[in-house]
């Protein structure tokens, strides 16, 4: 999928979820990235029952902003797509139009109804609206 990811979606930057052992044999290392001109972060987080930390959090929104900024599209993945990413990409929804982590939710879920975001993620998610939103709504 490579090809198709950077000439067809235009990929610049990868947000990988998952830890190492997960995607040493299945995906593109950051080498392999860097080499067709993408950058790539890896923000570790157990699969099934792992919540991204609030710090994975900021690091991956603020590295797709940053990409936005560009001109470019972020790809933010997982295993299956429903939860760790999920996460991450519900947090970005949150700082771009600071929605509450439910509104954030219901929009992935209408667009990816597979989509399983838990109670812990969104224990977190909420922690980081009140971070990023708080005062903007106040």
């Amino acid at each position: 999928m490579t090809d198709e990811l950077v000439q067809k979606e235009k990929i610049r930057g990868i947000i990988t979820m998952n830890e190492e052992y997960e995607t040493k044999y299945f995906c593109n290392s950051a080498e392999e990235w860097r080499a067709v001109g993408v950058e790539q972060i890896r923000l570790d987080t157990v699969d099934l029952t792992g919540v991204p930390s609030l710090e994975h959090i900021h690091k991956g929104v603020d590295f797709t902003l940053r990409h936005r900024q560009q001109g470019s599209s972020v790809y933010i993945h997982c295993k299956a797509g429903r939860s760790r990413s999920a996460t991450i990409v519900a947090a970005y929804l949150i700082r771009l139009h600071c929605w509450s982590p439910e509104e954030a939710c219901e929009m992935l879920a209408s667009v990816r109804p597979h989509v399983l975001i838990r109670s812990a993620q969104l224990e977190v998610l909420q922690e980081y609206y009140n971070q990023v939103c708080a005062s903007e709504s106040s």
